[in-house]
Parts: C-alpha cells; structure tokens; sequence
C-alpha cells in the first residue's frame, strides 16, 4: 500500500479531511454565495432558463398532485414521453432537494453541492493513494475550480457537474477495492456507478467509465504487486459493480432503449456531425490565457458559441510539470498513468481538429450518438489536478529549483509582452473563420493584455513562493497554507464570471396577461409561438418565445427546446426549416392549434384577433397573443378510415387542403379495419369535448352516437403506451395522420377514455429498486466481512 511521505505527514492537520471538507465547501461558496441569498443560478444563455427549470418544475409538481413521476410531458412538440424522452435528472438524487426546498433553489444548491463533490472527493482519491495533504487538497481546489467544472453553472449542465463530481469517488471505491481489498467498496461503488448512471448523461458516462476501467487495470497490473489470479478476481469484482450499478439506471434507460428507434437519433450521427463542438487547435491557449479566444459573449472562435472555460490555471500549470524529474521515481507508474490519460483526454477532446478522433468514432461504441468531443475536457483536468498535486509534493519537499521559478515567471512575462504589443489579437485575426468578427478580436484585444498580466501576476507569485521555499524565507508548512488559497483566488479570479444569477423563479418566469388568457381556455388547445424580426426586440433567450417558458405555466405549445423530440414530429413540423409547419392552417386543424404567440402588435393574418397584449413578458419581451382564424378542436370524429403507406400519408397530412376532418389515414401496417373511398364524405356534426385533460390522461364526450366505420382522431403525438377504451370497454387504438392517435369508433360510441402507461417503466423501476438493494446488501456483507478478517 502506497503511504505518505514523512515531511507530508508533518503538513497534516488533525482531522484533515474536516478541513479538506471546509476548504472546498468554502471554494464552491466563493462562487455560489449569491444562492444565500435566495437567488437562482440560471442566466439567458442557460439551458436551465430554456428548458431546464420547466422540465424539473413539471417533474416537482406532478409529484405533489400525484405522488408519482409523470409518464408523458403534453406540453412540446405535440407530447412525447417524460421518462423515455428524457427530461434532465429525474430520478437523481436532486429530485428530492426540488421537491423539498423548491425547484430553483433545489437546483442551484445541487449544483453547488455536487461543485463541492467534485473537489472533496479528489482530496480522498488522493489521500488514498497516498499523497499528502497539503497536495491532496491542490488537486482537489484544481479540479474543483479548474474551467471544465466550474463553468458548467454557465451553460447550465448539470449533469455533466454530476458525472465529473462522481469519477473521483468511482477512482476511490476502485483503489480501496483493487489493491486494498475492501470488500465493501464494491456495493457502494455499484451504488456510485448507479447515480452517474441515473445523472442522466450517457456521453460523460462514456468517458467516466473508460477512465475507470483504465483505473482498475492500472491498479490490478500495476504497482499494486498482485498475483495473476487475484488480480482478475477484482476485476471481475470490479465489473460486477458496475453491472449493478448499470442496473440501477433501468428505471430511466429502459423506457429509454424503447424510445431510440423513435427518435430522431435512431440512427446515430455523421462523423461531421460527431465532431461538432470539437476543442480547436487555436483554443488551447485559453488553459493559460482564458481571454485569448474571448470569454462567454466575447468570443470570436469558430465554435460560435463558447459557454465553457477550458481554463486549467496557471498555478496549476506551474506545478504539473513539477511532477517529474528528478526525485520523482517513487510515483512513476501513478504519474505515468495520469500522463497518458490526458494525453488521450486531450486528443480526444480535441475531436476533429486532429486525424485521431477518426480512430475513437470507429473503434469505441456509442460515439456516433454523440456530439461535442470537447466535453472528454473534464478528464484532460482531472488529469493536470493530478499531476499538479504530484508537482506539489515534490515542492514542498524542497525538490522545486529557483531556475524552474524563474524560467516560468520569465515565460510569463514574455506571453504578457507579445499580448501588450498586439501579438495575441494580431494572431486571432489570421484565425478567425467569420470575417464579421474581426471587430469582436479587436474589441476583445484589451482583455486580452488585461489577461495576459493577470497570469504574470498569478505565476510570479507561486514562482516566488518556490524561490522563497528554497532559499529559506518561507517553511513548507506556510507554502503548504499558501498555495491552495493562490490557487484557488487564480480560479476563482476566472470561474466568477461564468456563475451568474437571477432573480428566484417566481420573478423570473412571472405569468402576464397573454400566458392569463391561455390558462382560462377551457378545452385543451396549443398555442404556435413565432417571433418575428419586424416585431417588439425579443429579450435574450426568451423562454416564452424560444424555450419552454409556456410548459412552466402548463400551456402547450408546438414548438419547444429539447432535441429528443419524436421523430415523426419533427418531420411533419418540419423542423430542419425552422418547424416552418407552424405557420400552416392545416397544421393547426392537425395540431389543436387555436393562438398564436408573437411580439408584433399586429398580425398579418387575415381572420386572426388579438385576444391578449401587447404586455412585456418576464423575460422583457413585448408580446401580444391572437386567435387564430377556424376551429382547431382538440379531438373531431372523422366518418372514415383509410390505409395508405407512411409516406403518402406524410404527404396528404402536409397538404395546405388537407382534409383532416373527414378522413382518418393510417399506415398499411395498422391492423384496423379501413374503409373503401371512391370520394372523400362530407365532414360529421359531431362535435367532441374533452374533460380531465391531464399529463397522460384525458378524456373525450361526443355530441352524438358515433357512426359505424368512424374514427376519433385525438391531437396527441402517438407513443406505445397509451391506450383507449370506448364506453368503458377496450378499443384498438392507431397511429393516424402520421402522429396522431386515433381510434375507431363502433356504431353509437359517445365516450372515449385515453390514458398513458409506459410497460418498461415499471419493469425498469423493479430492476433498479432491486439493484439499489443488491448493492446496499453487498457494502454491508462487505463490512461484515471485512470488520471479521482484521479481527
């Protein structure tokens, strides 16, 4: 077993990982103190303030009307199923912090607390290999506050926070397992792979797995001297818990797995597609120079967007390297290790900007349903926290020359030079893909300088805490108090920027007198949003108009922000123009679409009146809502059913003369008994009204009997699952029209009863509670054992 060093032994405080708990509670505090004061980590740009709040405010408030999760989320694109879908982290353990305190603050304070997560367990992966605490803690505080991880409060991606946070914990539970032979570890580790599982973010769950694995056999091949046969008994150990832990996310990838084929990524990406969002070459200057390519709205790069901070540090920077060289040799292999690990994360990360990724999309499963490489990033800075912790120990063990101090303040000071006299900005012109941004690398050129000597300053002062360590004007115990506060403060000088707040969500989502009208609408209708350019300026990623602003208010909309949408859906709406559908009359009679929403004053639509505004929305948007002309019901009885191949029936449904009224087209495949048309029949007198609409359930009264050969057409995407009963007895229901659902109706029918439960979920929520069991058995009959060996 790997043990500190004595002089490490020495810097260690009583009850250091109290204290290593305190410093990186107090770091994530640094940058989410605002939260105490009750505001809501979200900003414009933030997934969370498109999207995120709504799907978990949904999640929260069907738990307290129902005490169950909701199966099926009515309110985007037409429905689509709210587990299989997939609508952020709904069975993680953040859940109950929304349910309990509230959904903003539940998600601002478990983004801070998974923040202290990520650094508390570096420290106890660290302590547990052996290293000291002084640089326990340095690697901690790097990986904490280093860009990749604490600049995903600006994007608002919280899973990837929980995926990272969890893989030093995964790297513990592995070492205590593997080479300490702790048979406890194995069931809570399935436990830990369980959570990164349930996070959900299959993508970083990748990478968080191949790291491990590479982990395991470092430790069952490595240092750890284990014979041939034990190593592969805790391998297989190993593999074991991960299974389990794979196991306890059946509850979401189960109905997940059912929904892939559709979705519109059943068949995975292109490898251009792939290798969007990679890391560019240019761009790795911003791990010393954070202002080089431009921060958050200031960025010039050809990513065009650049939420994230690929800033490791420079103090960060100075101390790796320090981890080899002479004095180094009795870490080699763990060194080693973490070296090839972010050469790989690197190259990884730097996706399509080098010929290897071609190597990782053809040889590693799963890589073609994912997009930006460049989030393999958070590997590549665990990486460098671990070499800088290394880098560390040997400092404080007087191992760190004064040339070395010298050579990186003098290097600073040189970067800082060329940056004050153009050199940075000049380079970024001959860079930048979009010749309208030239202006923006101008503009950004004073941040740049700004930024460069702001690194001098960080790197001249570690420097001179080396110099200071080795000529004797300072001990190692006050190096070891200093550095990670000089670390920290160089962090935190950069990360500050990308943790910004607002005002609770009862403000910021605010209802207004268009989103008041909608909510009084008795029957279910769905309203088209489409902000015009000639229109009112549309505040900064209005919710309302270009998120899911109207699911917090539990209005239905035709659009949407979520990506995993039916397939289907998106090729009737026609989403690769823009869901041009939306504009379209016969899309609306399809849709149950009766209003629109927009921020003009008036509506160039003949028929079209304005029921609502203009007022200013949360967001600060000047909106008005309109009536559309016609009638939109959401469910209409048409007098025949007709069978044609999909895509015919794609083509008929996308006709502006559609006749939806008084014909039901369903798919050669349909088992239903279809009708013989010469002529299309004249549309029924029937009129419908539907009562309890609810996610998942509603159902549907018919003015008069139904005729025989007739079909209900109901405006509800169509998903395994739902079912219908006819006068309480069960009835076949179909996909109609392309999307819908529809059910045929036998002579005299007046009431149809819809309702949504997906199989696989309660299959998946067995697998998981029994999993969850298994592991919680398993770290207990390890403790058990364990406690009964050393006796």
């Amino acid at each position: 077993m790997h043990t500190s060093t004595g002089a490490s032994d020495a810097l260690t405080p009583r009850f250091g990982a109290l204290w290593a708990a305190l410093a990186c509670a107090v770091a994530a505090l640094a940058l989410g103190y605002p939260a105490l004061g009750g505001q809501f980590l979200v900003n414009p740009m933030s997934d969370q303030y498109i999207a995120g709040f709504a799907f978990r405010d949904f999640a929260v408030k069907q738990w307290h009307l129902t005490g169950a999760i909701p199966q099926w989320n009515p309110y985007l694109f037409g429905g689509m199923p709210f587990v299989a879908a997939m609508h952020g982290d709904i069975f993680y353990p953040t859940f109950w912090l929304r349910v309990l305190i509230g959904t903003d603050a539940g998600m601002t304070w478990g983004f801070i607390s998974h923040l202290w997560l990520a650094g508390f367990g570096t420290f106890l992966f660290l302590r547990a290999y052996g290293l000291g605490f002084a640089a326990s803690l340095v690697g901690a505080i790097a990986y904490q506050l280093g860009g990749p991880i604490a600049a995903y409060a600006s994007p608002g991606h919280d899973g990837k926070l929980f995926v990272s946070a969890l893989l030093p914990f995964t790297l513990l539970l592995l070492t205590r397992g593997i080479r300490d032979n702790r048979h406890w570890a194995w069931g809570v580790m399935a436990l830990v792979i369980g959570l990164a599982v349930l996070s959900p973010h299959p993508q970083l769950l990748q990478y968080h797995l191949l790291v491990a694995g590479a982990w395991a056999l470092m430790l069952a091949f490595g240092a750890s001297g284990l014979d041939r046969a034990t190593a592969f008994k805790r391998l297989g150990f190993a593999l074991g818990a991960v299974l389990v832990g794979a196991a306890i996310g059946a509850i979401q990838y189960l109905p997940l797995m059912e929904y892939t084929p559709w979705s519109p990524r059943a068949g995975g990406y292109s490898y251009e597609t792939a290798t969007s969002y990679s890391w560019p070459l240019e761009e790795l200057l911003n791990v010393y120079l954070p202002q080089f390519s431009g921060i958050l709205d200031r960025y010039w790069g050809r990513n065009g967007i650049h939420l994230h901070s690929e800033y490791l540090g420079v103090v960060v920077l100075l101390l790796a390297p320090l981890a080899f060289g002479a004095g180094g040799e009795a870490r080699r292999g763990f060194r080693r290790f973490w070296l090839g690990v972010g050469i790989v994360a690197l190259l990884w990360s730097l996706g399509g900007s080098t010929p290897f990724f071609h190597l990782v999309y053809a040889v590693v499963p799963g890589t073609k349903f994912f997009r930006a490489p460049s989030t393999m990033m958070f590997v590549f800075a665990f990486a460098i926290a671990i070499l800088a912790a290394l880098g560390t120990e040997r400092l404080l063990a007087g191992r760190a020359t004064t040339r070395y101090a010298y050579g990186w303040i003098i290097g600073a000071g040189v970067v800082a030079l060329l940056a004050t006299v153009g050199f940075f900005t000049g380079l970024a012109k001959g860079l930048v893909v979009d010749p309208s941004l030239i202006d923006a690398v101008q503009a950004n050129a004073r941040n740049v300088i700004a930024g460069a000597w702001r690194s001098f300053v960080f790197v001249a002062l570690a420097g001179g805490m080396i110099v200071a360590l080795s000529r004797g004007a300072a001990t190692a115990r006050q190096v070891a108090l200093a550095l990670p506060v000089l670390l920290a403060a160089d962090l935190w000088s950069i990360e500050k920027q990308y943790w910004m707040f607002s005002p609770p969500a009862s403000q910021l989502f605010a209802s207004d007198a268009t989103i008041d009208y909608l909510k009084s609408v008795k029957e279910p209708t769905r309203v088209a949003v489409l902000p015009l350019p000639d229109g009112h300026p549309v505040a900064p990623h209005d919710p309302q108009l270009m998120g899911d602003g109207l699911m917090a208010h539990g209005i239905r909309s035709v659009t949407g922000y979520h990506g995993n949408e039916l397939g289907r859906y998106q090729q009737l709406g026609r989403k690769d123009e823009g869901y041009s559908a939306r504009v379209s009359p016969s899309f609306w009679q399809l849709m149950n679409v009766g209003y629109m929403l927009t921020n003009t004053d008036t509506l160039p639509l003949e028929g079209a009146t304005r029921v609502a505004g203009p007022v200013k929305n949360a967001a600060g948007t000047v909106v008005s809502l309109y009536k559309l002309p016609g009638e939109h019901p959401f469910a209409w009885v048409a007098p025949v059913i007709a069978k044609y191949p999909d895509d015919v029936v794609l083509n008929a449904v996308s006709q502006p003369n559609f006749a939806s009224y008084q014909v039901a087209l369903v798919d050669t495949s349909a088992t239903v008994q279809a009708g013989q048309i010469t002529a299309l029949p004249a549309p029924l007198a029937i009129t419908t009204t539907t009562t309890g609409y609810r996610p998942g359930s509603f159902t549907v009264k018919l003015s008069a009997p139904a005729p025989a050969g007739s079909a209900l057409v109901a405006s509800e995407n169509y998903y395994p699952g739902w079912t219908a009963t006819v006068d309480g007895k069960k009835a076949e229901l179909v996909r109609t029209n392309y999307v819908l659902m529809g059910v045929p109706l036998p002579a005299g029918a007046t009431t149809v009863e819809f309702r949504f439960d997906n199989a696989t979920y309660p299959k998946g929520r067995q697998i998981t509670y029994a999993a969850v069991l298994l592991s919680l058995l398993l770290a207990g009959a390890g403790v058990f054992v364990d406690r009964r060996r050393t006796n």
